[in-house]
């Protein structure tokens, strides 16, 4: 439902003037209506989301043409959006809006083009992005594995660029399914959004869950998609990144083995590879990251999207007893 709009009669104004400003409203009303192809509402007109760092809100357009294609831009993101296609509701398309760990607070707008065969249409809704209070973690790692020498940070550089080189071109189809798996069961000792204190020095905040499991247990991908890149990093260890399509993405790091192949098309509840303790960690376990439209989400957010459905299973339990863990992220 579209916001109410109130027209304020200012204390002494005349008739006349009240008159005025009616007839000037009309006429920028009828202006829009003769523009060819295209129609722009005022910031914020077609409704407001509210959604904390880390969260992903689900936007939902509602076009009743199915040929429609619907894309939005909110921060200098793209956002991609699909037919939604659950019987219950009403027709429109649906796009996952990631809030990212260090989006700023407060108002932010969110452009939403539809393409038809007969026009363009803007419509703008606004976001807000609350605070979120993350966690601050201290910890003690050697000095190698936490200040690079020059070789080490070579290395890491050019891990980065072969990462945002494979991620570039996002997938133009919707490759999951309704249903999201935990990839493992465990501990979760690496809190997302954490403020990390290694040796002193503040770093990076920590962009995924780690979840300390036994080595060698299975871990399962959180839902269907294609393998995009299989690495084995200086921080991050063995890991596979899949595809989900429309600028979805998972990764699954300081694996002990990979057990999938790049290119390769998996399953929600597929195993990709092994809990490890590669890279820089302190002890075995995984680290799960997400990203949506290049926004780093909290990867516990997908197990409450509104999209179930039998793909949805348990993540493979581990054997033996639990071990608590740390992993930490690239500075």
């Amino acid at each position: 439902m579209k916001p109410a709009v109130y027209l304020h009669h200012a204390r002494g104004a005349t008739p006349m003037g009240w008159l005025l400003g009616i007839a000037i409203l009309f006429t920028g009303c009828l202006f829009l209506d003769l523009l060819p192809g295209s129609v722009t509402t005022a910031q914020g007109a077609d409704g407001r989301y509210t959604g904390k760092q880390g969260e992903i809100i689900v936007i939902k357009v509602p076009v009743d043409d199915s040929a429609t294609r619907v894309q939005g831009k909110f921060l200098g993101r793209s956002i991609s959006f699909f037919p939604d296609t659950r019987l219950e509701e009403p027709k429109g398309f649906i796009g996952l809006l990631g809030i990212d760990l260090q989006d700023e607070p407060g108002t932010h707008e969110l452009l939403v083009e539809l393409k038809t065969t007969e026009q363009n249409r803007t419509l703008r809704y606004s976001v807000v992005v609350v605070k979120e209070k993350f966690h601050v973690e201290h910890l003690t790692l050697p000095k190698a594995k936490v200040d690079l020498d020059e070789k080490s940070l070579a290395r890491w550089k050019a891990e980065q660029e072969q990462v945002k080189a494979a991620l570039i071109n996002d997938s133009s189809t919707k490759l999951w399914q309704p249903g999201f798996v935990e990839p493992v069961s465990g501990k979760r000792t690496g809190i997302f959004g954490s403020m990390r204190i290694m040796n002193g020095q503040a770093r990076n905040p920590h962009n995924g869950e780690d979840i300390g499991a036994p080595l060698g247990t299975a871990v399962a991908a959180t839902n269907d998609g294609m393998v995009r890149l299989i690495v084995d990093h200086i921080f991050s260890g063995k890991g596979v990144f899949l595809d989900h399509g429309l600028g979805f993405y998972s990764m699954y790091f300081h694996l002990s083995e990979v057990l999938v192949k790049d290119g390769d098309h998996v399953k929600a509840g597929q195993i990709v590879g092994k809990v490890g303790a590669t890279g820089r960690a302190t002890g075995p376990h995984l680290h799960w990251g997400v990203k949506l439209n290049g926004a780093r989400v909290n990867p516990y957010a997908l197990l409450d999207l509104p999209f179930k459905g039998a793909a949805q299973s348990v993540a493979p339990e581990p054997f033996g007893d639990s071990t608590s863990s740390i992993g930490a992220p690239a500075p």
